[in-house]
């Protein structure tokens, strides 16, 4: 009968002074390596197989695994624009080096310039929404589902809050507005059915418990057929006839008209303050294309309340993303600026040939083994947005031969950086529509570590 090699395992001191260990102790912090020293006994411990064949390799394995961070750069070639896994929106030039002015030292988060004494963080950002969306004020906190929760809170605790059936909907990551609705306090009221909702249906349910009408609007699908819902403006008017506040979520946070590149069906965020909603909410991070935050705006006195409300404080935002937002906003003072400056928009509204030029760049780089070959196909908007929408786009078709597409799928994701693709029909497709020009180089590179 053989003897178990695990009964005689080294100490953590004789793995420290194998040269290479202590090689390794001069790139390292000594105790990241002593923790990885000990990891790999115990891991010995319990394999089956016994303690592996080099010591130092698996120490330096280990130590690598632990000092890599969890988050990491990745070069999205999937042509989901608002890729909700990947980040969502990749942040403008201008935002990103206010990010790094702001985190870089000390700041005005708090502090008032003219007077010497302490300011607020929800000064910033708060003219900027005003002017952009029309509204009377605004108020950032830290994302959207917060944004929910901190209106109701403020206009509808303990009070009923009346919906659309239709509207009841699930967002990322299983997060649902009933859910959402009672965890502020508010007490939830169904109005009309799934598929067909009338202005009667809140007109009969309107009663001394009723605190705010909400609108959400179904970003993530579409309805259609035999459907009906009122026109925002004439719930907004049930509403002060009433004596009630009207909420409006319109989810993405869309400042400028997408019309003309084939994109309509998402609301504008300034019409939904035209129609004169209380409060309007949006997203940061989606079609806005800034950092990911929460933006309320509507009028002077329900905003100031959210303001005072004790959980503002529970969901501030950070300086770093009242930096990033603050700059992504400066550049929708010029339309054309923000669809050229603004990732989203300019990946959204790039010309077909445009995106062809770039796929042609990247075939060029990749590997001949791999037959590379230019095929037409669609993009999507994602985060929720104009979830019909199919963007004309060209994809680089990988061929992997044996190691099979999602064989090579996984090499690219498990590369430096990590490059995310499509497998369809045995193929790794690349969609160059969400590759910067910048990342071109790097992602040929990928593909020629892949290839060796």
């Amino acid at each position: 009968m053989s003897e178990d090699k695990r009964r005689a395992l080294p100490s953590v001191d004789t793995l420290l002074r194998d040269p290479r260990v202590l090689e390794l102790m001069q790139a390292a912090p000594r105790n990241t390596v002593v923790g990885a020293a000990r990891e790999a006994i115990e891991r010995s411990r319990k394999r089956r197989a016994g303690p592996p064949e080099d010591w130092a390799a698996e120490i330096a394995e280990l130590v690598a695994a632990r000092l890599a961070p969890s988050l990491s750069r990745a070069i999205n070639a999937t042509g989901i624009v608002l890729h909700t896994n990947l980040g969502r929106a990749p942040l403008a030039t201008a935002a990103v080096s206010a990010v790094h002015a702001i985190a870089s030292g000390y700041s005005t988060l708090e502090f008032d310039l003219h007077s010497g004494t302490r300011g607020s963080r929800a000064d910033h950002g708060r003219a900027q929404l005003a002017r952009l969306t029309g509204a009377a004020d605004a108020l950032v906190v830290n994302n959207a589902a917060a944004a929910l929760v901190l209106a109701l809170n403020t206009v509808a605790q303990g009070k009923e809050v009346l919906i659309s059936r239709g509207e009841l909907i699930e967002i990322g990551g299983s997060f649902r507005i009933p859910d959402i609705l009672e965890k502020s306090g508010a007490r939830l009221r169904e109005v009309g059915t799934t598929n067909r909702t009338h202005l009667a249906d809140y007109e009969s349910a309107i009663g001394p418990g009723t605190g705010a009408i909400l609108i959400v609007h179904r970003s993530n699908f579409e309805q259609s057929g035999f459907v009906a819902t009122p026109d925002p403006a004439r719930l907004v008017a049930l509403a002060r006839e009433r004596g009630i506040a009207c909420l409006h979520d319109v989810g993405s946070g869309l400042l400028l008209d997408l019309a003309r590149w084939g994109l309509a069906g998402e609301p504008l965020v300034a019409d939904a303050v035209s129609s004169g909603a209380d409060l309007v909410l949006f997203s940061g991070d989606k079609l806005l294309g800034g950092p990911q935050a929460g933006c309320l705006v509507g009028t002077r006195d329900l905003v100031a309340s959210c303001r005072r409300n004790p959980l503002a404080r529970a969901v501030r935002a950070d300086k770093m993303t009242l930096a990033a937002l603050e700059a992504t906003l400066a550049l929708y003072d010029d339309e054309e600026t923000a669809r050229r400056e603004v990732p989203v928009l300019r990946m959204l509204t790039e010309e077909p040939g445009s995106i062809a030029a770039r796929a042609r760049r990247v075939m060029a780089l990749a590997p001949a083994r791999f037959e590379p070959e230019l095929i037409p196909g669609a993009s999507a908007v994602g985060g929720g947005s104009f979830p019909t929408a199919a963007l004309r786009t060209t994809l680089v078709a990988l061929s992997p031969g044996e190691s099979g597409a999602h064989g090579l799928a996984l090499r690219l994701r498990l590369g430096e950086p990590a490059v995310i693709a499509r497998v369809q029909d045995a193929r790794v497709l690349l969609d160059v529509r969400t590759v910067l020009d910048a990342e071109v180089d790097a992602l040929g590179a990928a593909l020629q570590r892949v290839e060796a």
